[in-house]
């Protein structure tokens, strides 16, 4: 078995045809680009999407690359670009989806109110309860919600576990309180 072939001669090869270059390319790199897009947030599914479209701009891009010793970090900053694009489609497709249903004025007044006064109540919540479920409201995954807050991944759940017991209590004292 040969020695492992450096990124700048991989590149090189790969552009000319040689297979076994791009399994090596994608041995050595696919496993961090899988986990850079589910850092991202992403599901399984977009996730490959994500991988399958920076091996694809790869491809485009093998003979433009300026630097092929830095393939590998050329290739997680296109993943990660990859998923903040689909994770941008998705919500501005969730966002501009209107459904269409005989209009109930009260039902919008109420559910308008009900959702002013959740957001209240969350956020008269402390820190880091208030912040993580807006994020969590967000879709975010665990590891994003971590990401930002500064918490281990493990303790997304129970914390969120908790803020939601927390704001439970406050409603239901709202509630009794009317």
């Amino acid at each position: 078995m040969r020695d492992a072939r450096e990124p700048a001669e991989l590149l090189p090869a790969a552009a000319g045809g040689d297979r076994s270059a791009w399994e090596e390319l994608e041995s050595r790199f696919g496993p961090r680009m899988w986990a850079v897009a589910r850092a991202c947030g992403l599901g399984p599914a977009d996730a490959a999407d994500a991988v399958q479209g920076a091996w694809l701009r790869l491809l485009q891009h093998l003979h433009t690359i300026r630097e092929p010793a830095g393939v590998g970090a050329w290739l997680m900053t296109t993943v990660r670009r990859e998923a903040l694009q689909l994770l941008r489609k998705e919500r501005a497709l969730i966002s501009s989806v209107e459904v269409v249903e005989e209009a109930d004025p009260a039902a919008a007044v109420l559910e308008a109110d009900d959702r002013r006064l959740l957001w209240k109540t969350v956020s008269a919540l402390q820190e880091p309860c208030r912040s993580l479920l807006q994020l969590v409201a967000n879709d975010l995954g665990n590891q994003q919600v971590a990401f930002r807050l500064g918490l281990p991944v493990g303790s997304v759940g129970p914390t969120k576990a908790r803020c939601l017991d927390k704001l439970r209590t406050l409603i239901s004292t709202q509630e009794t309180a009317q």
